[in-house]
Order: C-alpha cells, then sequence, then structure tokens
C-alpha cells in the first residue's frame, strides 16, 4: 500500500511547484494580456494537486500493514485453542468475539465491545468485500435470521480466522468462498481505522 500510495506524493508537490514558476516567470504585461489564461491553468493545477491530496487522504482509514501483520502472526499461533461460549482468555479459550478482543488488546491496545452485537456497532468505516483488507472485521448472522451471531478477522486471498465452535476445533482459519460462510456474511468494519496513532511505531 506504501508502494502504491507513494508516487502522488511529488504527483502533488510538482504540479504546486510547476504552478507557482509559471506564475512568477510571468511579466506584468503577459500577465495583462493572459489573464484568463492564466487563471484556467491555475485552477486546473489546484484541482489536480486536490485530486493527488484527496487520495492521500482517501486511503488513510486502513492504517499501516504492520499492525494487520501483528494481529494475524499471534491469531495463528492460537490455532486449535478450544472453544468456549463467554471466553476471552488463552486458558478459559474464546468464543468469536472474546477472541477477536482479546488480540486487539494484546496487540493494539484496543478495548473493542465484548459482544458481537456491540461489535458490530463500533464506530470504523464499513468495507465492501470486494475491497477487504486484512485486519477487517467480519460478520455473520449463522442462526438464519438476519442478525449477526459471529465473528472472524480477515486474513487475505478469502480466508478468515475465528474461534468456530467446539465442535470445529475452537480458533480455526475458514474460507468467506465456503458456501456457509459466504451466505451467512453480513458485512465488514476496519478496526484498525480506530488504533491509536501511538500504536504504529511498534512495528517498524
Amino acid at each position: 500500500m506504501l508502494k502504491r500510495l507513494a508516487p502522488l506524493v511529488p504527483l502533488a508537490l510538482s504540479l504546486v511547484l510547476a504552478a507557482c514558476a509559471n506564475h512568477s516567470s510571468q511579466s506584468p504585461a503577459a500577465i495583462a494580456g493572459s489573464h484568463q489564461s492564466s487563471v484556467e491553468q491555475q485552477s486546473l493545477a489546484d484541482a489536480e494537486t486536490a485530486k493527488a491530496l484527496a487520495d492521500l487522504s482517501d486511503d488513510q482509514p486502513y492504517q499501516l500493514p504492520q499492525l494487520a501483520d501483528s494481529l494475524l502472526t499471534h491469531g495463528l499461533a492460537l490455532i486449535g485453542t478450544r472453544y468456549r461460549f463467554g471466553g476471552s482468555s488463552v486458558k478459559s479459550g474464546f468464543d468469536c468475539s472474546g477472541f477477536i478482543g482479546y488480540l486487539f488488546k494484546e496487540e493494539l491496545g484496543m478495548q473493542l465491545p465484548r459482544s458481537t452485537r456491540e461489535m458490530i456497532n463500533i464506530d470504523a468505516p464499513l468495507v465492501e468485500r470486494a475491497e477487504l483488507e486484512p485486519g477487517d472485521l467480519l460478520f455473520f448472522s449463522t442462526n438464519g435470521r438476519g442478525r449477526v451471531s459471529h465473528a472472524g478477522i480477515y486474513m487475505g486471498d478469502n480466508q478468515f480466522i475465528h474461534s468456530s465452535s467446539s465442535r470445529s476445533g475452537g480458533v480455526r482459519v475458514d474460507s468467506l468462498e465456503d458456501r456457509y460462510w459466504n451466505r451467512s456474511f453480513i458485512e465488514a468494519k476496519r478496526a484498525l481505522a480506530m488504533a491509536p496513532s501511538e500504536e504504529l511505531p511498534r512495528h517498524p
């Protein structure tokens, strides 16, 4: 992501410098004779610069990928941890929201709501399915009533990690392309957008 954003910075700066250079090199006579043209060029440069800076700003809700890497690395180390309704620790076992809350607390110092019904209402950006990034929270309706009843963390390549159930072996990785999960998927939220900025330097 950082490599994709990098070209926009010199673009924005070059447009601003070019606009300044064009303005300062004109003589008073030239300015008087081509005022309308200069205004149009300046407006175009301003528009392009604003667009480039807006593109940078639009990408900010997704924090640095290192945050997701840390979160998911820890999560993968817990695969096989037993499922326990109401559980929120390695010792006791995890339910789905307990597993997510544990990782966000341990790795990012973030306190997420305890239940899926509260977690789905966090003030974080909604994410379209086609735009999922690692670390996004996934919400499912597994009871067939359209209400959220399960959650996991997206890993990339349509894979997600979650504390599934006692019968399924607790913490495990599944695919969003699986018919069951594809059918029960409700929405996704980018909880990493809520990560405190002071957490960013933890993973240089």
